[in-house]
């Protein structure tokens, strides 16, 4: 008769904790657990006296007969004052005697005496643990009398799941008993059934928040949704009592895992792939050693700050069989100027770190992160920036190995401050032993011997003393190349995966692609001049574009639509608390924008909004100089700065950012519900951007986008790839710098003679540069510029794309291959050298504006609905390098008759426009200014705005829509209609801008 009952789960997990597991199976009546302490007290005080007995020894000579009772008070003191985490880490501290409650595993093989505390810790395995007098928990792991870990198991074939499981936890463990309190006793609770796991590290009743547990559906590191895959041998969570709950790795996780953040007073426990991703790289390294790369693609909401932290702990601390340091110091580099804080926080929380964690910050130089390089600090956490300024300072790193985290690994890491990374790093003595094998003559020198153009070469390529682990959730083709995992058929691959999909079918991010709404823009263009000049197409048509986008009216109607859209949608989510981003093509659109959504929430009087800007430097428009800081007022009157503007917007008295170029990556602001679109977005791009809204908070159950200018199916294409795995069809063809740099010299702009004399004067500056040199050797690239000079328009566009090309495809295969092509390098110095004296393109600059006018404008809903991603899907995240690195042949600039040009513009659109979307404001703006009357002039230049606006105004300005509406009856319906809103907003808009006219020119 099958066994099917839920005892018969607990015995099956029991059986496995203490067969292969570690643990010791005892029965709750032979255990000595006193409920009002939460603890087995005789066992944890036995432990005590057993493993420590000198420092015993001296706690009784304090406290005599009452010792034992002491120090369970004392051992409760602390952990009310620390937390339970704190005191398993640190031991329990009383006048001058430390007492460890718990011994971890040594890192290393060689400390016996280690080797044997761990051994004395009591693992026991605790079925139907009854916390009080009247309930039982289905089991409990305690080690040393302290219950660490709580399970509730349900089972299918009775009728229960893990949700009942989690609903047991919440109504019938109290918060406030004292082995449930947060970080007093258990430190995780694990809702288990046969398919699915869910795990939290606080209790809290119906506001306890669990979290999934589970490998993914097709096994963790690897593509798939959420869920577990079927297990041939156990159940499908057999890997939470087999693998997380081992003893070994169930103690590892307490020691070099867990983390509390104090600010936020939470527990972090790893989720699986967390725990995973650090798992197989670790074993990975101990089996390989140093000299290979990594490519960690995790998606947002993967914990990526806590997987680096955990990681790089973990392999600071590896040895090799001999039980030598694999690595002499672990690296976290990333590429933004402002260092993650989480990560920061996480790495200097744990025990034995202190001194040996340097955090290169804003508020350091690079000479500090030579010093901690040259100090074989353990573990160094800096930016990519840093490194071109001291690379060439770092002490020989012959004999010396690092690990490398790459922090949102992108193609800056194929760039020259990469390079300068590898050449700070690298054990050139050890290539230089190849080096010497293949070129003549140089078989006795040194590495001091070698110019710094040797040095270069040596960096080159691929080194056996480092390691790159590169994380990030979009991966180009470089970054897939370079840090990827070569497969048999010569496709590159992550070697782990969070995909999206997984993130967001567990609920770890939302997914911002689910309520996406697209708006049409139609528009058609009027010559407003007799004259038809001749204009060159292509600049003509960029100026129409940029006159349209930003014409007041459409400005105006697109921030209608957004506070409207905001106030209708936005405004109701996350209890009232949701906020917006609106992202702008350029800075002058974000300015522009700004004082258009001031000037229309004051009009409207919404006294519930209030908008942000944020864009760097400074913007002028109309004469005006406008700066963040200065454009970004608190209600009190105060600027907020640059660096207050994140804390600003997360306050109550702002809802809405509009930015241009800032805050798109890396801005984690939970309550940004709402998108609004006003640029084009394509690839890794469109996903960081958009992405911005996918973080998850208590209340926001969903995301809302609305874009002006992206299609749905320009949206999917961006997404795709990154849904599920990216990966690259095969590596790029190296000698395809060779054919470059083959078509560079088909220019005849240069020669070797040339490069020659420049590179002459390079290694002459090696040694010492004088008053002369530099001067001598821009005047050696004058020649090369006049024969460029000399090439029609079209050559020197493709020789100016080649000459790009060139530097920076040789960058990128320098990094993948160390060729030792000491003329290639030299060409590429030169050609970085050339590249700064080629003049710019000129463009014939085109003012349009006094020649046309806006005649229709209209804005219609085009879609709405949900964006669907394609699961499973093999080809979707394959990307593919060029198979040339080709110059594309640039059109001949044509020129064409404004009227024709325009003609074309507006045949774009179809012709679906009705009278009223004609922009009937600029016949009125211009009814007002350009032929002036004394009476409105005198109006203006006597009195404020508001009493303008509001009053005197008013009856000349619907005087002058009568007259207008007799003349072109259809045009003016909607003004005069029963639209009374219409009719407000197209006189505000009049009424303000005819004010400001008529003044400024007083």
């Amino acid at each position: 008769m099958l066994e099917n009952k839920e005892v018969r789960f607990e015995k099956d997990i029991e059986t496995s904790l203490t067969n292969e597991g570690g643990w010791e199976s005892v029965a709750f009546k032979d255990t000595n657990y006193n409920p009002q302490n939460g603890l087995d007290t005789s066992l944890l005080v036995s432990f005590v006296q057993e493993t420590q007995p000198k420092a015993w020894k001296r706690y009784v000579r304090i406290y005599h007969e009452d010792a034992e009772e002491k120090f369970i008070k004392r051992f409760n003191e602390e952990v009310n004052a620390h937390g339970m985490l704190h005191v398993l880490r640190k031991g329990v501290r009383d006048r001058g005697v430390t007492l460890q409650v718990i011994y971890f595993r040594p890192v290393s093989s060689l400390s016996y005496e280690n080797i044997e505390q761990f051994k004395s810790n009591h693992f026991q395995c605790i079925r139907q643990f009854a916390y009080n007098n009247r309930n039982t928990i289905d089991m409990a792991l305690a080690v040393n009398g302290i219950p660490l870990v709580a399970l509730e198991l349900k089972n299918q074939y009775t009728g229960q799941t893990v949700e009942h499981a989690k609903v047991q936890f919440e109504n019938d463990r109290d918060p406030n008993e004292i082995v449930f309190q947060f970080n007093k006793r258990f430190l995780v609770y694990f809702a288990v059934d046969h398919y699915e796991v869910y795990m939290t590290t606080k209790l809290a009743k119906h506001k306890t928040y669990f979290l999934p547990f589970n490998q993914g559906s097709n096994g963790a590191g690897r593509v798939g949704g959420k869920g577990n895959p079927h297990n041939e041998e156990s159940y499908p969570t057999a890997y939470l009592w087999e693998q997380v709950l081992n003893r070994n790795q169930f103690m590892d996780i307490l020691e070099r895992f867990m983390n509390f953040e104090a600010k936020k007073n939470i527990l972090i426990f790893p989720r699986f792939h967390q725990l995973d991703v650090v798992n197989k790289l670790v074993q990975d390294v101990e089996k390989h050693g140093s000299g290979k790369n990594y490519l960690i693609q995790h998606s947002a909401g993967s914990g990526k700050s806590n997987s680096i932290a955990w990681l790089a702990y973990h392999l600071a601390s590896l040895h090799d069989e001999n039980n030598d340091p694999i690595y002499s110091s672990v690296l976290i580099v990333t590429d933004r100027t402002v260092l993650d804080r989480q990560l920061q926080d996480t790495i200097t929380s744990f025990e034995h770190t202190t001194g040996q964690v340097e955090v290169i910050g804003d508020n350091k130089t690079s000479q500090d992160l030579k010093d901690a390089i040259n100090d074989k600090k353990k573990i160094i956490i800096t930016t990519l920036q840093k490194f071109p300024v001291i690379y060439d300072e770092v002490d020989e790193a012959a004999g010396r190995r690092f690990a490398i985290l790459v922090d949102e690994a992108h193609s800056s890491q194929t760039g020259s401050s990469a390079q300068k990374l590898k050449q700070a790093l690298a054990d050139k003595a050890a290539s230089l032993k190849e080096y010497q094998e293949i070129e003549e003559g140089i078989e006795d020198q040194t590495l001091d011997d070698q110019d710094q153009l040797v040095n270069t070469l040596l960096s080159q390529g691929q080194h056996k003393n480092l390691s790159f682990f590169a994380f990030t959730a979009t991966p180009k083709e470089k970054t897939i190349e370079m840090f990827g995992t070569k497969q048999i058929d010569g496709s590159f691959a992550p070697f782990h995966i969070y995909s999206m999909r997984q993130a967001i079918e567990e609920e770890f991010i939302l997914d911002v692609l689910s309520n996406y709404m697209t708006y049409k823009t139609s528009y058609k263009i009027a010559r407003e001049i007799e004259d038809n000049p001749e204009l060159p197409k292509t600049e003509a048509v960029r100026a129409i574009a940029r006159y349209q986008s930003f014409h007041p009216w459409v400005l105006r109607q697109k921030t209608e639509v957004m506070i409207e859209q905001f106030r209708e949608v936005t405004k109701k989510a996350i209890g009232g608390r949701a906020k917006a981003m609106i992202v702008t093509p350029s800075r002058l659109h974000a300015v522009r924008y700004m004082k258009e959504f001031k000037a229309y929430i004051e009009e409207k009087g919404y006294t519930d909004l209030d908008v942000l800007v944020a864009f760097s430097g400074s913007v002028t428009d109309d004469d005006n100089e406008y700066t963040e800081p200065g454009m970004n007022i608190t209600k009190d009157g105060e600027r907020i700065k640059e660096n207050q503007l994140k804390v600003a917007f997360n306050s109550d008295d702002f809802n809405l950012l509009i930015v241009a170029e800032k805050y798109q990556t890396g801005f984690d602001e939970p309550l940004l519900h709402t998108m609004f679109v006003d640029k084009k977005l394509r690839g890794v791009k469109a996903v960081q951007t958009l992405s911005r809204l996918n973080r998850t908070m208590q209340g926001k159950k969903d995301t809302f986008i609305l874009d002006f200018v992206n299609t749905e199916d320009e949206i999917l294409e961006a997404f795709q790839p990154f849904y599920e795995s990216t990966t690259l069809q095969k590596e790029v063809n190296l000698n395809l710098i060779y054919d470059t740099q083959s078509k560079l010299r088909k220019f005849a702009l240069y020669n070797d003679d040339d490069i020659a004399q420049v590179m002459k004067l390079v290694k002459q500056a090696q040694k010492r540069q004088d008053e002369r040199l530099l001067g001598r050797m821009s005047s050696l690239f004058m020649p090369v510029i006049k024969r460029y000079e000399d090439l029609p328009d079209d050559t020197q566009y493709e020789f100016r794309v080649t000459l790009r090309n060139f530097g920076k495809w040789y960058n990128y295969v320098s990094q993948l291959d160390r060729t030792f092509d000491m003329e290639l390098l030299e060409e590429s110095i030169y050609t970085g050298y050339l590249l700064k004296f080629i003049p710019k393109e000129k463009r014939e600059k085109v003012d349009i504006e006094d020649k046309i006018k806006l005649e229709y404008y209209k804005l219609q809903k085009d879609f709405e609905g949900e964006i669907l991603l394609v699961a499973e899907n093999e080809k979707g995240g394959e990307l593919k390098h060029p198979e040339e690195f080709n110059a594309n042949v640039k059109p001949v600039e044509e020129r064409d008759s404004l009227e024709e040009i325009i003609h074309r513009i507006n045949e774009r659109f179809p012709n679906d426009f009705s009278p009223q979307d004609r922009v009937i404001v600029e016949t009125l703006h211009k009814a007002f200014t350009e032929v002036k009357d004394a009476k409105i002039v005198n109006m203006a230049k006597n009195n404020s705005q508001e009493m303008f606006e509001n009053s005197l105004f008013k009856d000349v300005f619907l005087d002058r829509v009568m007259d207008e509406y007799t003349k072109n009856t259809e045009a003016y319906q909607r003004l005069i209609g029963a639209d009374d809103s219409y009719f407000k907003t197209v006189y505000a808009f009049i009424a303000a801008d005819v004010y400001k006219t008529l003044r400024s020119e007083v």
